[in-house]
């Protein structure tokens, strides 16, 4: 893992209740966490297993609240690595996701701008994602962020909706 790029993407922000959560690369003990807001977010959520795997990728980042050093609850959560792309490395966001009680006060677009910037310092200057047809929430987030609608997958999920593939590039 990127460990030593990622402390310079550690940040906290503030909020109108104070200080704001902490971004910081996900280790073993925030899994329980991560899982349980999986499973209050999607409808085929991801197995622990599938988390652990990903645990020395350049991105997966954690928000936990700035509470006491004991109990720092997840409260968000994205998973980005690099794939293969014809000689280049291509960054790829393939989870993010935040606790219902969190959503719509920033956790979400702080996670994704730390995971482009942690892909950035791996040298991975083009992103691509995959949003479910239906989310115009993260439809916009991924736009307000640079992120262009390339491709429409008919099918891509389980339950057969439709995925569209968004790119951001410098």
């Amino acid at each position: 893992m990127c460990s030593g790029l990622l402390s310079a993407t550690v940040t906290t922000v503030a909020s109108e209740r104070g200080a704001g959560p902490l971004v910081r690369p996900a280790t073993r003990k925030d899994l329980l966490g991560v899982v349980e807001i999986e499973r209050q977010s999607f409808p085929q959520p991801w197995p622990r297993s599938a988390f652990e795997r990903f645990l020395d990728a350049p991105a997966f980042l954690v928000a936990v609240e700035q509470t006491s050093p004991a109990a720092r609850p997840v409260i968000g959560y994205v998973v980005a690595d690099a794939i293969p792309n014809d000689g280049r490395p291509l960054g790829h966001v393939k989870d993010i996701a935040v606790h219902p009680d969190r959503r719509n006060g920033g956790v979400g677009r702080l996670l994704l701008q730390r995971a482009i910037l942690a892909l950035g310092a791996s040298a991975i200057a083009t992103i691509k994602l995959e949003v479910r047809e239906s989310n115009a929430a993260a439809r916009h987030l991924y736009r307000s962020e640079g992120f262009v609608h390339r491709r429409t997958i008919p099918g891509y999920y389980n339950d057969g909706e439709t995925a569209l593939v968004m790119v951001r590039s410098p």
